[in-house]
């Protein structure tokens, strides 16, 4: 079984940092971002490609760099192509059914048996659903007592929102659906083409584990909470001469003697905490140096960056190697 990873947007809410690394690298507890969607897939799925745009070859590169269990391919477009344009450029060796998945979603869901009840329902297509308060940003499942998806309504206004069942960014899909998508335009998926397959048997499998579209600081760092409260956080374990709280995901070669940590933290390869220094619900990318006396808090601080002793960063992306 294949599956098909979309990989776009420009990551704009996650500025300055995303001017030089796509978001989907960001790591959280301990792990790119694109690599917790890749261990939602079940052991039957031995090949995934990626659908990339922004920043597509860094992603090739990083892929090369940090081979996954199964086998991964990526297909850059050469413009932007929407979801739907994106999933026809890159979805020609897809099997049939063929799994589905966005970049920038922490899930706790059981693929496995998700298929399961999309084979039970010989359903064409099964979007996996999670209940959210506001469902402005994303799309809406109207369901039938069945589970079948009667209308599907993509960001529509709180009043016009047929339930609280959004896409949750994890689907599967028959073959065929391919087919239907336009080649070399921009598509929208969810406003082009479902709405135009619903008669064809799509069903919505809710979802009851957390769920977060990891998009912003605030999203980001919440998803890595939950991925290190679900034990899905890397080594999770205090630097070398340091003290404080866990979990802390380390990277290589990370120095942190007489630094203090709160919980929810991810160190790249290379970080240096210096002593006096605090960082928790925080994420440091490699290479960053934070001074002295410093402090890190809910912050996201790129590659290379130093923090000078005794200053604050509360809630801010720092990013001093950009292109912006």
């Amino acid at each position: 079984m294949k599956a098909l990873v979309l990989i776009g947007g420009f990551g704009t809410r996650l500025r300055p940092v995303t001017y030089t690394v796509p978001k989907q690298l960001i790591p959280i507890a301990g792990k790119a971002m694109l690599y917790h969607t890749l261990d939602l897939l079940p052991e039957e799925v031995d090949g995934a490609v990626f659908a990339t745009g922004y920043k597509a070859e860094e992603i090739a590169q990083y892929v090369e760099a940090h081979p996954a269990r199964m086998t991964v391919r990526t297909v850059p477009e050469a413009e932007p192509l929407g979801t739907g344009g994106g999933m026809r450029n890159a979805g020609d060796t897809m099997s049939d059914p063929f799994l589905l998945l966005n970049s920038d979603v922490v899930a706790d869901v059981q693929v496995a048996a998700m298929l399961e009840f999309h084979r039970s329902k010989g359903a064409f297509g099964t979007m996996l659903l999670a209940e959210v308060e506001d469902t402005r940003p994303y799309g809406v499942a109207a369901l039938s007592s069945d589970d079948r998806i009667e209308r599907f309504v993509e960001k529509p206004e709180p009043a016009e929102a047929p339930s609280h069942w959004i896409n949750a960014g994890v689907a599967v899909w028959s073959r065929e659906v391919l087919d239907r998508i336009p080649r070399g335009r921009m598509v929208s998926f969810e406003r082009e083409i479902v709405p135009e397959i619903l008669d064809r048997g799509v069903y919505g499998y809710r979802m009851t584990g957390y769920w977060e579209d990891a998009g912003t600081l605030e999203r980001l760092l919440r998803a890595q909470r939950l991925l290190f409260d679900s034990g899905r956080g890397g080594s999770s374990k205090l630097p070398r001469g340091a003290f404080g709280d866990g979990p802390v995901a380390l990277g290589r070669s990370v120095r942190a003697e007489g630094a203090s940590f709160g919980p929810y933290v991810t160190l790249g390869d290379g970080v240096i905490v210096e002593a006096g220094a605090h960082v928790q619900n925080a994420v440091l990318m490699d290479g960053v140096r934070v001074g002295a006396n410093a402090s890190v808090v809910g912050s996201v601080i790129g590659s290379r960056t130093k923090v000078l002793a005794g200053h604050r960063v509360e809630g801010q992306i720092l990013a001093t190697d950009t292109e912006g």
